[in-house]
C-alpha cells in the first residue's frame, strides 16, 4: 500500500517588493522547499484583507503564510505594522472558530532572504501536516451557505480589522 501522507495546500501572500522576490532568489539559487504552497503576489502585506484569508481557508486551504518586508523596511512606509495588527486580530478571530495557531503565520524576509523564506515555508508546512487537514468547507458546508458565514464574521469584525492607511 501506498504512503498515504497527507499533503497541506498553503496559500502564501507574498509582498511584491521584498517576500516574492525573496522566493523568486529562492528558485533562481536553487533552494529547495516543498512544492505544498501556492504564492500570490500583493503589492505590499499591509494589502492583505483578512477576508482574503478566510476566503482561502473556506475554499479548502490546511494553512495560510502572509509575508513581506521587515518591519522599518517597508516600500509603503508604515503598512507592515499596520499588518502586524490586522494578523494580531486576523489570529485572535482564528482562534475563536476552533482554528490551530500554526495554520497561520506572519513572515519577514527581505528580497535577499531567499533561504530564510524557503526554510519558514517548508517549517509551515511541518507543522500543519502534524495538525492535519483543516476540511473547513466540509466542516461548514450548511447547503452551500460557506461564503454567506464568511461575509457575516467579516462585517461583525469589520471595525475592529479596518485601520486606515
Amino acid at each position: 500500500m501506498a504512503d498515504e501522507r497527507f499533503e497541506p495546500k498553503i496559500i502564501a501572500f507574498l509582498c511584491n517588493w521584498c517576500s516574492y522576490r525573496a522566493a523568486d532568489l529562492a528558485g533562481t539559487a536553487r533552494i529547495k522547499y516543498e512544492p505544498n504552497i501556492r504564492m500570490l503576489r500583493v503589492m505590499c502585506s499591509g494589502r492583505v484583507d483578512p477576508s482574503f484569508v478566510l476566503k482561502a481557508f473556506a475554499l479548502g486551504a490546511d494553512g495560510v503564510m502572509i509575508a513581506g518586508c521587515h518591519p522599518g523596511e517597508c516600500h509603503y512606509i508604515e503598512q507592515n505594522y499596520k499588518t502586524m495588527r490586522r494578523f494580531s486580530m486576523l489570529k485572535h478571530t482564528l482562534k475563536a472558530l476552533g482554528m490551530e495557531d500554526d495554520r497561520i503565520r506572519l513572515q519577514w524576509a527581505s528580497a535577499a532572504e531567499g533561504v530564510l523564506l524557503a526554510g519558514a515555508i517548508n517549517e509551515m508546512i511541518e507543522q500543519v501536516r502534524a495538525l492535519g487537514p483543516l476540511d473547513w468547507p466540509k466542516n461548514w458546508s450548511e447547503n452551500g451557505k460557506i461564503d454567506k458565514a464568511i461575509e457575516q464574521l467579516v462585517e461583525e469584525h469589520a471595525e475592529a480589522m479596518e485601520v486606515p492607511v
